[in-house]
């Protein structure tokens, strides 16, 4: 049980945030623009820790603890492969989402594609990414709350996110997108002290006793690798292969998406300029995969000497519900061996990770729902003050939807399967309609719909080739596409050419379009330059997520080989870097 002491942080943290909110209210409810992109003026450093701090969810520690648990360290390249598209992002796309100038990533659509086809797609994806998708992912987000409510207060399903929910909804509808920045930088700090934290005392309890006994135990030994070890084809296929060759690119996931977009366009359709936008953005791919994963997995690591299985963890808290009783539950399970004060520390920091992923993705959502449907098809002229108010309005519908699909889902793993799944074969015509004329709406529309079927019908009836689900899907959508491409008219000249004159994108791919409409820019080097920046970066991060890991484990030599990989890349990073900001 929770002391007064623990209570008493929680309830300060919890006010503090509710405080940020109210503050930032003053100017959030003048317009539109204001409550969603905080009036274009974001400096680059919040912004970044913005969005380290939304990808902070109270379900990122339950998922990385199921990898690990299940595949080793290694296995967390499910999601490390995605710095490839944050890296494509910082040095192709976020320069050119700013020149869109646009209030939501979706207008976009009526920007690149003509006709009615750009408007229903416009619509489309509002509601499909803004309510669906956006919904599944805020679930999953709930699931952590109520594992970690139920093993560490003793709470309901139901209790814990009607709770936990409320002061997010607050703030979020009250302080819009600049509310939710400045809580974000409060809350990432809380967060991470906890966190770190957290994992130095567990590895001073006396099961574990110290880092170096850790490593040597015969439940962790063999869960070490930073690469999958063993021969196990299916395993490297799945956790490395496929991730690193094929998932980056080809899949959407939210705050990885192929040719940017969603919540992290926001941010840096938020930002000052583009510089600003650059920055903040290399910043989230630096602190999200290079640094943050480590206390995580020291404590995933942990639990498999506590709990080190399922059934040790049913014994011990014989009071939860068995269906929430997976791999997931062992990080707060795990918690729970905190001693006072530090445990309401932690707790309070849970709770602002979850309320800062929350809150991202209402006002995400909401401003899909706001600008994308409401203004665009139901009230075109509708007055600022509408506007606002239907935005904070549909921030408690997101809401509550959230919370009903929370009650069904049992497994952060399982959860995020499936969403990675649901966007396979999409990425790739996100990266392509910056770079080639011949991409139309309808492009987008089939592959959207195919991805999405072709989900349910692999989830449905093929699980016993679960391990091939995404390569089918991505394969089979990319077809439907392609041909749907080919077999529909282009996007209207007119249309064509008025993107190409303010956007500026790679004259390579745009060519009949340039030179019918005599559009004169120069490009050459930019996208190479790009290109040579995102692979040095990426090396860059995870030369310093490997240096981290072989300094904890006192590998001493890989660790000065890593020193030196990061640090070559980063000397050849800012010389291309410099070369590409002179393009």
């Amino acid at each position: 049980m929770l002391s007064s002491l623990d209570w008493g942080i929680i309830i300060v943290c919890l006010f503090l945030s509710l405080g940020i909110g109210l503050y930032a209210s003053r100017k959030a409810g003048a317009n539109m623009k204001e409550f969603f992109l905080s009036g274009n003026s974001m400096p680059w450093w919040m912004l970044g820790v913005s969005m380290v701090a939304t990808t902070f969810s109270a379900d990122t520690p339950n998922l990385v603890t199921d990898i690990v648990r299940q595949n080793g360290i290694s296995g967390n390249w499910v999601w490390w492969a995605f710095l490839l598209t944050g890296m494509l992002t910082v040095f192709i796309y976020a320069r050119l989402w700013r020149r869109a100038g646009v209030l939501t990533d979706l207008e976009f659509y009526e920007l690149r594609y003509s006709g009615r086809a750009a408007g229903f797609l416009r619509g489309f994806r509002a509601f499909y990414l803004g309510v669906v998708f956006n919904v599944l992912v805020m679930a999953t987000v709930c699931l952590a709350a109520i594992k970690i409510g139920s093993i560490m207060l003793g709470l309901s399903a139901l209790d814990t996110i009607l709770i936990t929910s409320f002061i997010t909804v607050m703030y979020s509808s009250l302080g819009g997108l600049r509310g939710i920045i400045l809580t974000d930088i409060f809350q990432f700090i809380l967060a991470m002290f906890g966190t770190i934290a957290a994992a130095i005392f567990i590895v001073q309890l006396p099961e574990i006793n110290g880092l170096e006994n850790l490593f040597a135990h015969p439940n962790v030994s063999d869960s070490l690798s930073l690469v999958p070890a063993n021969g196990d084809t299916q395993l490297w296929l799945s956790i490395f292969i496929i991730p690193l060759a094929v998932q980056w690119w080809a899949s959407y996931y939210p705050g990885a998406e192929p040719g940017g977009g969603g919540y992290i366009a926001q941010r840096m359709l938020a930002a000052k300029n583009e510089d600003h936008a650059i920055a903040a953005t290399f910043l989230f791919n630096i602190a999200h995969y290079a640094l943050r994963p480590w206390p995580w997995i020291i404590i995933a690591l942990g639990s498999m000497i506590i709990f080190p299985d399922i059934a040790s963890i049913q014994n011990t808290f014989s009071h939860v519900d068995e269906a929430l009783i997976k791999d997931d539950i062992a990080y707060p399970a795990m918690l729970t061996l905190l001693p006072k004060g530090l445990i309401g520390l932690v707790l309070a920091s849970l709770i602002a990770a979850f309320m800062s992923t929350l809150s991202t993705h209402l006002n995400w959502g909401a401003s899909y729902l706001t600008s994308d449907l409401y203004k665009r098809f139901i009230n075109r002229d509708a007055t600022d003050a509408q506007l606002v108010r239907f935005g904070r309005i549909s921030t408690g519908v997101l809401m509550a939807l959230a919370m009903v699909v929370a009650l069904f889902l049992e497994n952060a793993k399982e959860a995020f399967d499936i969403v990675i799944l649901v966007g396979a074969g999409t990425g790739l015509i996100f990266i392509l309609r910056w770079f080639w004329w011949r991409i139309n709406a309808f492009s987008e529309l089939a592959a959207m719909v195919s991805s999405f079927l072709m989900a349910m019908i692999l989830k449905g009836y093929f699980e016993e080739y679960a391990q091939w689900h995404l390569l089918i899907n991505i394969l089979i959508t990319t077809i439907v596409w392609l041909a749907v491409t080919f077999m529909t008219r282009p996007t209207a000249h007119d249309t064509l050419a008025q993107f190409c004159a303010k956007i500026k994108p790679h004259r390579s791919g745009w060519a009949p379009v340039l030179k019918d409409a005599s559009i004169e820019y120069k490009s050459s080097g930019v996208l190479a330059n790009g290109i040579a920046c995102m692979i040095l970066a990426s090396v860059l991060v995870y030369g310093i997520l490997f240096l981290v890991g072989y300094l904890l484990m006192a590998k001493w030599m890989m660790m000065f080989i890593w020193i030196g990989i990061s640090g070559l890349a980063g000397v050849l990073l800012v010389n291309r870097w410099r070369a590409l900001s002179r393009g």
